[in-house]
């Protein structure tokens, strides 16, 4: 096993992978940026060390002075966690370079599936399905334009480099492709310095369905069901749950084998998620492949009983998975809603501040992942996830039910959150009845404002007796 592991991340996720080295006897070392003094990954860790300003640039995303840092304590691997540098090859490049493990693929698999119109490649070649598209990047908007007439609008233009819905951007008729075109490679520039763009087909009202699967060096790939991913804005995630109401056991099973053929295909090792859109006709299609753990990984652990994070040390310290496929079983229903420092009536406007009061749910099936404390001043300078809440139940409308008695305990003072649209979303009748896709918050997000508007001025009200 590792000895000690150096964290490269913040916040919840490290937090997260501090928990699971304790439990495995291994050592930690935090980083953290000048504006990160007073968090908690800094104070519980074995040991901490700054690494730079507050800017993430000059801090989590500075590979000199976090390689530094790890081997000045010794340390004989690195988890990147998600986000800032967990997706960068050269990163994990210079990892093994410097005698340390990387606890993740190997910067060559990253490089591959970090290219999306590479990925699609790739999973073509596996034999798993793609949406219709462009064989590779495009040259210039009239390749794109050309394209588009083949596969039929509306299309989607998309950064080979990209992420997070960056890069990204929707035409609905040979007018708009150009504008598209613009916008979409002045943004994967500006994002990823890499203006690649990639086209294919929109699939319209669709479910986002993503696989976790994970292998180790011994060559063993296996999957561990899907997670339900389309309660989106602007393409990202704010509520998962698994397992999904969308799929039927044949659809599992089939999904899950594709995700299995393109990790193999990749060559992969560590923990990763193959993403896929559903079509209302029941037909799935390749997206990507994240090359690192999920924000949403908390799912997968509560529905099948399987620490992943520990399986991640496990795989780098060279051990095989500590399950098989048949091992694997899904028990009961998770749900998981981000909680963010943001206002839904300011087009989701991050609004970092110090938490004046919390308190945080609990009780039986309840899961809460975050850094947060009384006191604690959110820093403006990450992203805005300030929680997870998560809550496993024997079925889907139990854990419903839980989920909203949870939001209903979560007390943060001191910034807006998204808390109160998470628990209005619990009582959506589509989303109660498993009936929602990824256009969920675009067709209702107005109703379920002026709604929690409603039922603010209820509450604010004085009470007659």
């Amino acid at each position: 096993m590792l000895k000690r592991v150096l964290i490269a991340n913040r916040g919840e996720i490290a937090l997260r992978i501090i928990r699971a080295c304790r439990e495995l006897d291994v050592e930690t070392v935090a980083v953290w940026s000048q504006a990160d003094e007073s968090a908690l990954h800094a104070q519980i860790a074995t040991r901490a060390l700054c690494i730079g300003p507050a800017k993430a640039a000059d801090s989590y995303l500075n590979q000199d002075a976090i390689l530094s840092a790890a081997l000045a304590t010794g340390c004989d691997a690195i988890h990147p966690g998600y986000g800032f540098l967990s997706e960068n090859p050269d990163f994990a490049d210079r990892c093994v370079q410097a005698g340390m493990k990387y606890i993740g693929p190997a910067g060559a698999v990253i490089r591959k599936l970090g290219s999306k119109a590479a990925a699609r490649t790739l999973a073509q070649g596996a034999g798993v399905p793609v949406v219709p598209g462009s064989d590779g990047p495009l040259k210039n908007a009239r390749q794109a334009k050309a394209l588009a007439g083949e596969v039929g609008y509306p299309v989607l233009l998309k950064a080979s480099a990209g992420g997070g819905g960056r890069g990204m951007r929707q035409a609905d008729s040979p007018e708009d492709l150009d504008r598209a075109w613009q916008e979409a490679r002045a943004e994967a520039m500006a994002c990823f310095g890499d203006g690649e763009l990639y086209l294919e087909k929109r699939i319209l009202n669709p479910r986002h369905i993503e696989f976790q699967i994970m292998a180790d060096t011994q060559g063993h790939v296996v999957h561990l069901g899907e997670r339900d991913c389309s309660i989106q804005r602007r393409r990202q995630k704010l509520v998962e749950e698994s397992p999904s109401k969308a799929l039927n056991p044949v659809l599992r099973e089939e999904m899950g084998r594709a995700a299995v053929a393109a990790a193999r295909a990749a060559g992969y090792v560590g923990a990763g998620t193959v993403e896929f859109v559903l079509a209302p006709d029941g037909l799935f299609y390749f997206i990507e492949m994240n090359t690192r753990i999920q924000v949403e990984h908390p799912v997968t652990e509560l529905v099948t009983g399987i620490d992943l994070v520990k399986e991640q040390l496990r795989v780098a310290a060279g051990l095989p998975l500590s399950f098989t496929q048949k091992d694997v079983a899904v028990n009961g229903h998770a749900i998981e809603c981000r909680i963010n420092a943001e206002d839904p009536e300011r087009d989701f406007m991050p609004c970092p501040g110090t938490a004046t009061f919390l308190h945080l749910p609990g009780g039986p099936g309840v899961r809460v992942d975050t850094a947060l404390y009384a006191g604690y001043e959110v820093p403006p300078y990450y992203d805005s996830l300030v929680a997870k809440v998560l809550v496993h139940a024997s079925t889907r409308l139990e854990a419903i039910r839980r989920m909203r008695r949870a939001l209903e305990e979560l007390i943060i003072e001191g910034f807006p959150t998204n808390a109160s649209l998470a628990h209005l979303i619990m009582h959506d009748p589509s989303f109660v009845r498993g009936q929602y896709d990824t256009s969920f918050l675009d067709k209702n997000l107005v109703r379920l404002l002026e709604l929690a508007r409603t039922c603010d001025c209820l509450m604010d009200r004085e009470d007659p007796l």
